[in-house]
C-alpha cells in the first residue's frame, strides 16, 4: 500500500480549471486500478492532495436543490461570482478568497476502504486544527462538516465538506473558512440547511486576518497523522 501523498499548493486558481485538473488526476488513478485488475499487475497507485483558493464561486452537488441559491445568474455576475453544478455529494457550497480548499485525491485501497471513516477523518483533521487555536469544533448529527456551538441557538458552520468516490478513489473535499467574506454566504442556504449561521476562523479569534500558511501546516500535520501518510511536495506544472 502506497501511503505517500503528493502535495500541491495551487495558490489562487479558477474553479473550473482546478476541477478539470482534479478529474485528470482522479481518472489516471482509476485507469491504473482498472489496468491492474485486467492484467493482474500490482502497479502502485499514487495519491494527491491539492490546496487551492478559488475566486468567488457557488457549486451545487448532485443531490442539491437549485432553490438554495437565492439569487439569479445576473446577480452573481455583478458580484463577480460564477456557478457550477458538479458531481460531488452534498448541496450548495460557496468558495472564495480567504477560504482554504483541500482536495485529497486518494486511492483508499492504500489506506482503508470506508467512505464514512474517510469523512470522519477529514472532519477530525479540522477539529484538531481548530483546537490548536483554542476553538471547540464539533460534528453535527446528520450534517457533514465541522461546526461550533452545536446544539445551541448559536450553532455555526466553519468547514463544509463534499466528496465523490469511485472504485475507492476520492475527489473534491473540504472548504475551511479562515479569512472569508461571510457576506457571500447570504446569497444561498448553506448546504441546504436553513436557519444555521456560517463563520470564519478570523471572526472567531477576533482577528483581522489569520495566516493561511499556518493553518495549512496544521491541517497537513493532523491529516498525515490520521492517515498515517507521508506528505511529499512537488513542482508540477499544470
Amino acid at each position: 500500500m502506497n501511503k505517500r501523498i503528493l502535495l500541491e499548493d495551487l495558490g489562487q486558481r479558477d474553479y473550473k480549471e482546478t476541477w478539470d485538473y482534479q478529474e485528470e488526476l482522479f481518472q489516471s488513478i482509476l485507469d491504473l486500478k482498472i489496468r491492474n485488475r485486467r492484467e493482474g499487475s500490482q502497479l502502485e497507485t499514487p495519491n494527491h492532495f491539492l490546496f487551492v483558493e478559488h475566486p468567488h464561486v457557488y457549486t451545487l452537488g448532485k443531490s442539491g436543490d437549485m432553490d438554495n441559491l437565492l439569487v439569479d445568474q445576473d446577480f452573481l455576475e455583478k458580484k463577480g461570482a460564477t456557478f457550477y453544478k458538479i458531481n460531488r455529494g452534498g448541496d450548495i457550497t460557496y468558495h472564495g478568497p480567504g477560504q482554504i480548499v483541500g482536495y485529497p485525491i486518494l486511492d483508499l485501497d492504500n489506506f482503508f476502504t470506508d467512505i464514512h471513516k474517510y469523512l470522519r477523518f477529514l472532519e477530525e483533521m479540522v477539529i484538531l486544527t481548530l483546537a490548536d487555536y483554542g476553538l471547540k469544533g464539533e460534528r453535527s448529527k446528520g450534517e457533514t462538516g465541522v461546526w461550533l456551538d452545536v446544539g445551541t441557538p448559536f450553532a455555526r458552520k466553519i468547514c463544509a465538506m463534499g466528496v465523490r468516490a469511485s472504485r475507492w478513489v476520492t475527489m473534491h473535499g473540504f472548504a475551511l473558512n479562515v479569512n472569508a467574506d461571510l457576506g457571500y454566504f447570504d446569497l444561498m442556504i448553506p448546504c441546504g440547511i436553513k436557519g444555521k449561521a456560517v463563520t470564519s476562523l478570523n471572526v472567531e479569534l477576533g482577528k483581522k486576518e489569520v495566516s493561511m500558511d499556518e493553518v495549512k501546516e496544521k491541517l497537513l500535520k493532523h491529516f498525515s497523522h490520521l492517515f498515517e501518510a507521508e506528505m511529499l511536495t512537488q513542482d508540477r506544472p499544470y
